[in-house]
């Protein structure tokens, strides 16, 4: 596995003479070299762990939140979670060659529209092992080389992780490069990689706003943000509390170091003086710290009073990642999708209602990339919705949105045969 014993360019321009290698090779050998992936993952396991024994340790000295250890950790069974998802990579459709569009022109050619690989796709990441592996198997199977750019906090994690992806990829036929893993520099080497014109056709960044901010200020490469998550629940006038408690502590608290958890909890006025005790009971009992508006504390109880903090504009604008969650009343559906589209980072927004009407309205209204309707914000998440896995989940609208699989990991290419056809 190539690492930044070479220069970042070198690593580029060897990903580069992969990748054209790499969009003509079979789908059957692709496969296999996801599948090759996954084995030695799993007859690695003891490795891995101890390389991210490593960088626990380091983290837990640096005094990282026990939100972002929980992004850094792996365990066997993350590991084997992590393969069974290049597994199911490795055996969906093939998205190179397929034709999405096309016919016979009125002048006699044939048209086809089809999908084919981007080429070259670099990743930058923070604290996510796991993401190594991912945007490792999504590359390759799409027919792109990879050039992956982990922290710090994971550097010890990531360089086992990537050197078995590339080692087990070229020995199941694919070409020397198509992994690659850009290491130990700061971020001059970040700057450096964001401007290989010509030699890196994309790069995706997933992580918070610093990273995203040191990117927009050099990248020549075009980007597409894997950004943060201010996702919130909106429990409407006519919800079933029942189903809008479960769903605002799942939201919350299932991982709350992870980009859709949910930030936010807006509740309609028409149901705040029954819900909010029980919500905010259920959230406590999880240590969730509740910061409110005088309306919710007004409205929480004797008992919770001691534990509210007053909220502020800034919370609710907040990617807490961690057991934190801002909480505020409002008077109408209309409100709620204003505020919304106001604080929110336009990544899963979440309505809890009875009322076909309002869902619909939510639906049309919240500018996200995923909008939910009596569902937790937690399943945004390319496994969960059929991609096997995903390199982030973009909250921009062009050329992604939503979860980074496989097709969005590919560009379009124009075929048209003619039969000695010329303009005249």
């Amino acid at each position: 596995m190539a690492t930044t014993a070479q220069s970042v360019a070198d690593l580029c321009l060897a990903a580069r003479d992969a990748a054209r290698e790499l969009a003509s090779t079979s789908s059957v050998t692709r496969e296999r070299a996801l599948e090759a992936i996954a084995d030695a993952l799993v007859a690695r396991t003891d490795e891995i762990l101890e390389a991210n024994a490593r960088d626990m340790e380091a983290g837990r000295e640096a005094g990282l939140t026990g939100a972002l250890l929980d992004r850094l950790l792996l365990t066997a069974e993350r590991i084997a979670a992590i393969a069974a998802g290049a597994r199911q990579v490795a055996v969906l459709p093939d998205p190179v060659g397929e034709i999405i569009g096309g016919g016979r022109l009125a002048n006699g050619l044939e048209l086809k529209k089809v999908r084919v690989p981007l080429g070259v796709v670099a990743i930058v990441y923070e604290a996510r092992p796991n993401v190594t592996v991912d945007a490792a198997v999504l590359c390759l199977k799409s027919g792109n080389a990879c050039v992956l750019r982990g922290s710090s906090s994971a550097a010890h994690s990531n360089a086992v992780l990537a050197g078995i992806a590339a080692q087990a990829a070229e020995g199941a036929g694919l070409p020397a490069g198509s992994v690659s893993l850009v290491a130990g520099g700061g971020r001059e080497e970040l700057a450096e990689l964001a401007t290989q014109e010509g030699v890196v056709d994309l790069i995706i960044p997933r992580g918070g706003e610093g990273l995203k901010a040191a990117l927009k200020g050099v990248a020549t490469v075009p980007v597409i943000y894997a950004a943060s998550g201010n996702c919130h629940v909106y429990v409407d006038a006519s919800a079933d509390l029942d189903d809008a408690v479960a769903i605002a502590v799942n939201a919350k608290t299932h991982r709350p170091g992870v980009c859709n958890a949910a930030e936010s909890l807006l509740v309609h006025s028409g149901v705040a003086a029954e819900f909010l005790p029980r919500v905010l009971e259920a959230l406590r009992a999880e240590s969730v710290e509740l910061r409110v508006d005088a309306r919710t504390r007004a409205l929480a109880g004797a008992e919770l009073g001691a534990a509210l903090v007053d909220v502020t504009d800034e919370d609710f604008a907040s990617e807490f990642l961690s057991l934190t969650i801002a909480v505020g009343v409002v008077d109408s559906l209309e409100e709620a999708i204003a505020h919304i589209n106001r604080h929110g980072s336009g990544h899963s927004e979440a309505i809890v209602t009875a009322d076909l009407d309002a869902a619909l309205a939510f639906e049309r209204g919240v500018d996200a990339a995923c909008v939910y309707i009596n569902a937790s914000t937690r399943f945004t998440d390319g496994g969960e919705f059929g991609m096997g896995a995903e390199i982030g989940n973009s909250t921009q609208k062009l050329h992604a949105r939503g979860p980074i699989g496989l097709r969005e990991l590919c560009t379009i290419k124009y075929v048209v045969t003619g039969d000695g056809h010329v303009r005249t």
